[in-house]
């Protein structure tokens, strides 16, 4: 009898122990700032910078003030476990994007439904998250700002590419920083940082945790570009591609938060957007 019950109390010690790369994750928006907590996070949270900026296309070789399209966030809801919420973004040209983000076992997911109610057309081609992954990477409070970057990982012929890649590029309009595009978005549109002449096998950008037991991914359906960005930070940018007059628009997207395994994450990439 004691041994049964000395094997069962075993068995809900094991299973009450969070696994890597498994929640429960915690969501809040504040100012901007959409955080991602968890007990066995590593640095305990996330932070992304959600939204920094709607651009308009063109933007490789022009000043970034004349690329943004002006636009304000406010929270809409939140359910009391902090798992799901609701945010709307309204632009100066009258284009309105909704945001539902929802915590899965896996990391987050985000389904986006871009308005434009007005009698114009927009120039909304493209949107930035910026996911700040200092406190994740553990090189925070790093003295270089770029620590992170080798911690950083990109698909290229179909295996997982630590930065710096290939081929990385040092010149554009604004230095240091690294940009990927896909086929179907031309070179001119992109974010004004160093283009890398090569083209991702796929739209994931992500990183290992500082104990290496971790890691994040970020993607969109549709994407726009992959960056690794100059504040700690690394991009997956969606891409809306304009909105006539009345027209609308659905995008989805996902955060992986996961066990630093790669061939899962592939078969978990290869499940969510086939």
């Amino acid at each position: 009898m004691w041994k049964k019950l000395i094997f069962l109390t075993s068995i809900i010690a094991v299973c009450s122990i969070p696994a890597v790369g498994q929640g429960p994750f915690r969501l809040t928006w504040v100012d901007n700032i959409l955080t991602i907590s968890g007990d066995n996070l590593p640095g305990g949270m996330i932070e992304i910078w959600y939204l920094e900026a709607y651009c308009r296309p063109g933007a490789h070789d022009r000043v970034w003030d004349e690329t943004v399209i002006g636009h304000t966030t406010e929270l809409v809801g939140i359910n009391k476990k902090r798992t799901k919420l609701k945010l709307r973004c309204s632009l100066s040209d009258g284009v309105v994007v909704t945001h539902r983000i929802k915590v899965v076992r896996d990391g987050i997911e985000y389904k986006v439904i871009a308005i434009n109610p007005t009698k114009n057309s927009s120039d909304a081609h493209w949107a930035q998250p910026c996911i700040r992954v200092g406190h994740f990477t553990g090189t925070q409070d790093d003295p270089d700002k770029y620590a992170y970057v080798a911690n950083s990982f990109i698909f290229l012929d179909d295996t997982v590419a630590f930065m710096p890649t290939k081929d990385w590029a040092l010149e554009a309009r604004y230095i240091p920083g690294q940009v990927w595009r896909p086929t179907d978005v031309p070179a001119a549109d992109v974010n004004p940082r160093p283009l890398n002449p090569h083209i991702p096998s796929n739209g994931l950008i992500g990183c290992v945790s500082g104990d290496g037991k971790w890691l994040m991914a970020t993607t969109w359906e549709p994407w726009h570009e992959l960056f690794q960005g100059v504040i700690r930070c690394l991009h997956s940018d969606f891409r809306i591609g304009g909105l006539a007059a009345g027209e609308k628009k659905k995008l989805r997207g996902k955060i992986y938060l996961m066990e630093n395994d790669v061939p899962l994450l592939l078969q978990n990439y290869h499940r969510d957007f086939p």
